[in-house]
């Protein structure tokens, strides 16, 4: 392994203790520290994803270790922008332990080049994954969030005035801030999914060819599509908004994993062990 890559899981496992300790302690300064280690962690993965890049020329997503390297990249970077904005110090208990686990299995992985010609240096499918990783990112807070949400309720509900209703925000917050990393993965999503048929149509002739991993991106944007008009016109809000959130991320997981292991397509290559 890498001693960079080694040092960025340390940081990010480092960050896990942390904010796993704030959720029993509740002391900010416990909270702070698995906020700056994430942040370190964050750096040091930039670093290497940035020197990968400009020492082949190829946007690193060539194999599985590097698109789980990736994902965990753009997790961290989107959770750190977002508790900057929200305050949402909890979510960290959900976003940490999910990078420190992706990059995990990515350091399990072998991290072989693969022959991708100039496939990885076209300016449109670098900007289409870096669009759809950062949605998929935000996606997935949304999911913690929504997890954090139904614990909440319920021990409000059966007022369980215990561990996790000592712990977790309000109800209001956890519902907001579920709703901007939905708004935020859903346009990160939309544009990826219009750069990738730009990238499609540059390369194969078509904007759309029934590529198994293209047909469910767009069952994923409907899915997520309608849980928006829904909020926006029927007032889609709280307990239901948080189980959609969740639903919603499954399909994102299945599109991300499933599609390349289960069905043939050209998105297949991004997962070669």
């Amino acid at each position: 392994m890498e001693p960079l890559f080694l040092l960025v899981i340390i940081f990010y496992l480092l960050s896990t203790i942390g904010y796993l300790l704030y959720l029993f302690f509740q002391k900010d300064y416990l909270q702070k520290t698995g906020f700056y280690l994430m942040a370190a962690g964050f750096l040091c993965h930039t670093v290497k994803i940035g020197y990968g890049f400009f020492r082949t020329g190829q946007f690193p997503v060539a194999n599985f270790h590097e698109t789980l390297s990736l994902a965990g990249w753009a997790i961290a970077g989107v959770f750190l922008l977002f508790q900057y904005k929200y305050a949402l110090k909890i979510l960290g208990v959900f976003a940490a332990p999910l990078i420190t686990f992706v990059m995990v299995i990515a350091a399990r992985l072998p991290n072989v080049p693969e022959e991708t010609g100039s496939l990885l240096s076209n300016v449109w499918l670098v900007a289409h994954v870096i669009a759809i990783f950062i949605g998929e990112a935000a996606l997935a807070l949304a999911c913690g969030a929504g997890l954090l949400y139904l614990l909440q309720e319920n021990a409000i509900k059966y007022k369980h005035r215990g561990f996790f209703f000592k712990r977790l925000p309000s109800l209001e917050l956890l519902d907001s801030s579920g709703y901007a990393c939905i708004v935020t993965g859903f346009t990160m999503l939309t544009f990826g999914l219009i750069t990738g048929m730009i990238y499609a149509k540059s390369v194969w002739g078509r904007f759309w060819s029934w590529d198994p991993k293209e047909v469910w991106s767009g069952i994923t944007w409907l899915l997520y599509a309608a849980l928006l008009h829904q909020r926006l016109t029927v007032g889609w809000r709280g307990r239901r908004a948080a189980i959609m959130a969740i639903i919603g991320f499954a399909v994102v997981l299945f599109t991300f994993l499933g599609v390349n292991f289960l069905l043939k397509g050209h998105h297949g290559q991004f997962t070669q062990m």
